[in-house]
């Protein structure tokens, strides 16, 4: 069954607390300083001038679409004036310059997508000698214009995206395939599926539809690719064409919305399989798809269980990672979804970012330095994208049900059918206590569903309203749900216990062989182990050990875990509680949150994972 949610329009919709504080910063740093006019080196790349000379396979030209949805999403929420009036100077300044048949690229003109490219020798990843990134641009320019369209409410934006929607289907009917005009075996090319539905899904016209189609039908017939056929068959993500985590999750992005447009119950259950795979196989502790180990690319996912406490996380796979559990969130109405987009958030999407609000982690990494990365790095865009995303999605509707999908300070003012204006007032220090207190305030007395998500580590977590136990099913990983006839004052409370848990992971290899007569051989060669630390939503961390260690081999006490792991008392001004590791031997290793453990400055140091004895 698919039941499709209703995201909250991110206008109505205030975030608090540390995700809150992130958006402001998101909001007058990368928004307001990056792109500001035409003149802005990043839109300077669209000038005719330009264009006519530019024959390289740069991709520099996505940081236009990306902002453009950025930054429209901050303009609808916030209505600051001066980034409503950049918005639309940048956004009718590509108008100005998108050509007569819809094309509105950086290339020049023997270099376009609406041009056949002699066949040339591909390198590991499926790049052409001469890379191409035109399709992947103008997707992302589809997607900008299209949001531009719905903050400013002026429909000349969305028809230029179409105006290029309808170009790159003139292209693959003219025999063009797309496979031929993207890196990674043409995955970066097959993404025009997930621009393609957003049109189909704003203007309900079907040719965008049979775009996407298309897309996939050739997608499917590459040999190396095999998009839908290799989904089908089971293949682990690392095995579907080179890996690579960013454009495997936005092309997995689009195949949610083909399934939500289609109804195809057979999709879904591919879908949620690959999901479950990503999730069980290839995250960090905070959330991050990870890639780095012993491959030719660091931004391609790990061959399944493979460890390492050095691999890492591009944060540019942090933004499709959330946009494929927010389509799946829409979809199923599912809780598992809304967990995961929250432990990114308050983990490794907050911890690439920099409280300037300019500054972003190309790579972050569980054990490792933070690195600040250069003014064009992709990584900085797409993590102001990502940041943009979690107004809409901290609550949704579905009929008369209302719920809360990330939990911290802020309020939502929602639209009900049976109580008409409708405000929601989370009163909480989440995630660094566990009691969060929900005031309803409804128009008018009305009885419907409110649904409280009950995250998985949230063993014993109970539910009141007005300071009395209600008989509902609080089970980690799913929805609590209250329905009653609620009232203006009415306060709905959950809480979740907080306590410390340890993770254990381990790189092992096995080698494993047949002997002459026919019999298993099986040796173990590596077996290293560690241990990480998480309490409730937040990943934890410690700092350079003793001040200049950069690993530390721990062997852990006997006794009960509560006797020598500590929450510490919270200072004042202070985010979030530390923990003690209280070891014995030594003096106490001290854990706070994965955020902001060393500083939040550019060369501080984390260390998630610690190593254990041999066994």
């Amino acid at each position: 069954m698919t039941t499709t949610t209703t995201a909250a329009g991110s206008s109505s919709v205030v975030l608090g607390g540390i995700l809150g504080a992130a958006l402001d910063a998101n909001l007058r740093g990368r928004l307001s300083h990056f792109i500001t006019a035409p003149d802005s080196p990043a839109i300077v790349l669209f000038s005719p001038e330009h264009r006519a000379r530019n024959t390289e396979g740069d991709w520099y030209g996505e940081h236009a679409g990306k902002w453009l949805s950025a930054a429209a999403r901050a303009y609808a929420r916030s209505g600051d004036a001066a980034l409503g009036e950049n918005l639309r100077g940048v956004a009718d300044y590509l108008l100005s310059v998108q050509e007569a048949d819809g094309y509105l690229g950086t290339y020049a003109e023997e270099r376009r997508f609406t041009h056949p490219q002699p066949p040339k020798p591909l390198s590991w990843d499926g790049a052409p000698a001469l890379r191409t990134w035109d399709i992947w641009v103008h997707a992302y320019l589809i997607l900008g214009l299209v949001e531009t369209a719905r903050a400013l409410h002026d429909p000349r934006y969305t028809r230029a995206a179409e105006r290029i929607a309808d170009l790159c289907a003139q292209a693959l009917a003219s025999g063009i395939d797309i496979t031929t005009l993207g890196n990674h075996h043409g995955m970066s090319a097959t993404v025009l599926m997930d621009a393609a539905l957003e049109l189909h899904e704003e203007t309900g016209d079907p040719r965008f539809l049979a775009l996407a189609r298309q897309v996939l039908e050739q997608a499917n017939a590459h040999p190396a690719l095999r998009l839908l056929p290799a989904l089908e068959a089971g293949a682990d993500a690392s095995e579907i064409a080179t890996g690579k985590a960013y454009q495997l999750l936005w092309n997995l992005v689009a195949l949610v919305k083909l399934c939500r447009a289609t109804g195809d119950a057979g999709l879904r259950d591919v879908l949620e399989r690959i999901w479950q795979n990503i999730r069980e196989h290839h995250l960090t502790l905070g959330g991050g798809p990870w890639g780095g180990v012993a491959h030719r690319s660091r931004e391609v996912f790990n061959a399944r269980g493979s460890f390492s406490p050095n691999a890492y996380v591009e944060t540019c796979s942090l933004l499709s990672w959330t946009q494929f559990n927010r389509e799946l969130l829409q979809l199923t109405g599912e809780a598992r979804f809304a967990e995961e987009i929250e432990r990114t958030a308050y983990n490794d999407l907050l911890g690439a970012h920099a409280p300037n609000g300019e500054d972003w982690c190309y790579y972050s990494f569980p054990n490792g330095r933070r690195v600040h990365t250069t003014y064009w790095r992709c990584c900085k865009s797409s993590g102001a994208m990502a940041l943009e995303e979690l107004p809409s999605i901290a609550y949704t509707q579905a009929g008369n049900a209302v719920s809360l999908n990330l939990y911290g300070p802020g309020e939502a003012s929602l639209v009900h059918p049976r109580a008409g204006a409708l405000r929601l007032r989370q009163h909480t220090t989440y995630p660094f206590d566990g009691t969060v207190s929900l005031h309803v305030e409804p128009e008018h007395d009305a009885s419907f569903e409110v649904r409280l998500r009950v995250p998985s580590w949230a063993q014993g977590a109970t539910v009141s309203v007005n300071g009395e136990a209600v008989d509902a099913d609080v089970v980690p990983g799913t929805f609590a749900s209250v329905t009653r006839r609620w009232s203006a004052g009415d306060l709905l409370t959950i809480v979740f216990p907080l306590r410390p848990v340890l993770h254990h992971h381990a790189l092992r290899n096995v080698q494993e062989s047949r002997a002459p007569d026919g019999g298993e051989v099986r040796q173990q060669v590596l077996d290293l182990r560690y241990v990480g630390l998480t309490r409730g939503a937040l990943v934890y961390a410690t700092e350079l050990i003793d001040g200049f260690k950069t690993e530390e081999t721990i062997r852990l006490p006997d006794g009960p875990q509560d006797d020598w792991l500590q929450v510490l008392p919270v200072s004042d001004g202070e985010d979030g509680a530390g923990i003690a590791m209280q070891l014995g031997y030594r003096a106490p290793l001290l854990f706070w949150p994965y955020y902001r453990a060393g500083g939040r400055e550019d060369g501080a140091w984390r260390l998630t994972w610690l190593a254990l004895p041999p066994a």
